[in-house]
This record gives C-alpha cells, structure tokens and sequence, in this order.
C-alpha cells in the first residue's frame, strides 16, 4: 500500500512539470516582429547600460554588438567596476572611435551594496534616456534586439521586461546545468498567473537582460532597493511589484545570446553565489528539493530500485513508476529541442537536477555557517 501510493505521488510530481511546461511554451514567446510595433520601438531613446568587472575578453564583442542597432540617439554606458585588467582600455577605445559609448568609472564600493547592484544604480544615475537597458557584459544582440524588445514591452504594457538569451555551452558541466533554467521556469513558474498579477510571489526575470522604464524604475528605488543582492533576476522584479508595477518575461533566445560560463568551476561557483536568494533559501529548499527530486531523481532511481531487487511488487507499481520515469525525462527532452541544445544531457537529467540540488543544500548550508562564495574577487 506505502509503495503505491508512493509510486503514484512521482506520477503526479513527473507529470506537473510537463503540463506546466506545455501549458507555459505557448505563453513564453518571442518578442514582437510586428513591423510597425518595431518601428515606433525604434524611435524611442535607450540607454544601454553595462557593468563590468575584468571583462577584457568579452566586453569589445558586448559593445560591438549592441552598436550594430544604428540609431543616433543610441546611448551605450559602460561602468569599469575596480577591475584588475584591461576593460576600461578596451571601452575607451572602443568610445574613441563611436561617440555613443560611454565610460565611467566605479567610486569604492559602499558599505551594504553589491558590486553589481552598485554598478547598475550607478550606470542608471548616469542614463540620460526613457529607457534603460540593463546588459551583462557577456551578452550578445542581434540586430533588431532592442527595438523589439522596447516594441514588447509596449505591446504588454509593462514597466519591467526580462528576456531570457540563448544559454551557449561547452563544458560537459556547462550543458548539464545550465538548461535547468529552462527546466524550473517553465516547469514551475505560473506564467498566465504571474501576467495577471503584480504579486511579488511571481516576481521572475533573468539579470543578463533587463528593460526598465526610467520613470518606474526610480519610482521603486530601483538596484538601491535591492542593494545587498546578488540575485537581481528575481530580486529587481520582486522590487517592481512591491510598487503594484507590472513585471514579464519572454524569450530572447532570437535576439541575444550568452555563454555565463566556461568551466565546471564556474558553473558550480555561479548557481552557488546567489542560490541562497533563490532555491536554496530556508524557506525553499525543502519544498523545491521534493518538487525536483520528485519529479527528475526518485521515479528513474525507485524504478531501478524495485527491478533489481525483484521484492514482488504489483504490476500496478511497476507501471506507476515506468510512467513516472518516462515523464521525467520529457521536459528536458522539450527544452534540449527548443533551443537546439545537446541530446546527451536528456540521459543525463536525473544526475543534472541530482547535482543541482546538491549545489543548492551546500550553498544552504555554508550560509548558515556564516560563509560566502566569492565572486570575481568579491564577497
């Protein structure tokens, strides 16, 4: 009786992520390619606001890219935040030659602020357009990202819109982890809900590319709201709908690309750095370790569990738990096919979230230690 209804519950936590993910696809769209939506995107003044610290491998192909959107009245603002190598040589250069790009340089970090909170408070302090642009410096544009997204975020009458890049890897590590973005916001996150709402419960974005107004983001005391942070990807929305402010997600991955990362070291540091404000929090572990566990581990590992030893279970069970284990793998599958990325990690999918949740429970546990992950040379 205990294993039946065991084996039933993994049905029911396999199968939500899949129809949460089928039901969130259709919702989770492109930004608009109406041509005439986009031309009035393009008249409006935008702002594009970098923070960078020892970014001199990527920063010329960030500014390069954003500058292939030919608008005049363009501004490009590039924060050097106290970095140790040649970013700001490589922004002035590039400001040298294109009056749009901007430098300015970081004044020591305040007590209580994060660097990149601090760069973004700054950068925004210096903006002199209607719309502010905020762009990690790893990101990548297409041509018409900005006047589309701008486009979109008029079209759904929002004061903050976060697009979500195509997620580039190359680690073993990289490919296995990185696509659970995509796994937990559309396989958890209530989209249609989370539009009808301005509840802060539904506050969901991605940091490497976010479009604020102006107006509203000092309304809500934008990244000085959010000032200890690391985790702005939630916590600037969040920040928004603390002020009845409407917030939206949609899929970049046409217009922008990112690889965050490039080794397993940094993968495993990155998801560690902020998890503590997202599912590794005190009040989100547990439930979120039995959602994914649930849903990605435990029906692939009972099913083998329950074959090996032979222990004479009803051929119910063993159906239960084939189900479970089928659907466990279907979200991934869903999101490898999307976004083009590799077959392999859908095999893999159980051990990535296993990882995942692993990463999640030590980040939980230094910070009841008392200890920080450091981040480029910062706590």
């Amino acid at each position: 009786m205990i294993l039946t209804i065991y084996s039933l519950s993994l049905v029911m936590l396999s199968g939500l992520p899949v129809v949460m993910m089928i039901k969130n696809l259709g919702l989770f769209t492109k930004a608009t390619k109406d041509p005439e939506l986009v031309r009035l995107g393009s008249q409006e003044k935008v702002s594009v606001l970098i923070p960078a610290r020892n970014e001199e491998g990527s920063i010329r192909a960030a500014l390069e890219s954003v500058l292939r959107y030919d608008n005049p009245d363009l501004e490009v603002i590039v924060q050097d935040d106290c970095s140790e190598d040649a970013t700001a040589a490589i922004v002035r250069g590039v400001a040298a030659s294109d009056a749009r790009v901007r430098l300015i340089d970081a004044i020591p970090l305040p007590e209580g602020w994060n660097g990149k909170q601090h760069a973004c408070w700054r950068l925004a302090k210096a903006a002199k357009h209607p719309w502010l642009l905020f762009v990690d410096a790893d990101v990548r544009f297409s041509e018409d990202a900005i006047p589309r997204m701008i486009a979109e975020a008029k079209k759904q009458e929002v004061e903050l819109l976060s697009g979500f890049p195509l997620q580039e890897t190359g680690t073993l590590a990289e490919k296995m982890l990185i696509p659970l973005m995509h796994f937990v916001l559309l396989g958890y996150l209530p989209v249609e809900q989370m539009r009808k709402s301005t509840s802060k419960g539904f506050s969901a974005g991605c940091g490497q590319l976010m479009l604020a107004q102006s107006e509203a983001y000092w309304r809500c005391d934008g990244h000085r709201a959010i000032r200890a942070s690391r985790h702005d990807g939630i916590k600037l929305p969040r920040a928004f709908r603390i002020r009845d402010m409407r917030t939206d997600i949609f899929d970049a991955s046409d217009i922008a690309s990112c690889r965050m990362y490039t080794s397993c070291k940094e993968v495993v540091r990155g998801l560690m750095k902020n998890a503590t404000e997202g599912i590794a929090s005190t009040s989100r572990i547990v439930p979120f370790t039995v959602l994914l566990a649930g849903a990605s581990v435990l029906p692939v590992v009972s099913l083998f569990v329950v074959m090996v030893l032979d222990c004479g279970q009803t051929s119910f069970v063993y159906l239960s738990l084939l189900i479970a284990s089928i659907l466990s793998f279907v979200p991934r599958a869903i999101v490898v096919n999307r976004y083009s990325q590799s077959w392999l990690t859908v095999a893999l999918h159980p051990l990535s979230v296993a990882w995942f949740l692993l990463i999640q429970w030590v980040a939980w546990l230094q910070s009841r230690l008392g200890k920080r992950v450091t981040w480029r040379g910062r706590l």
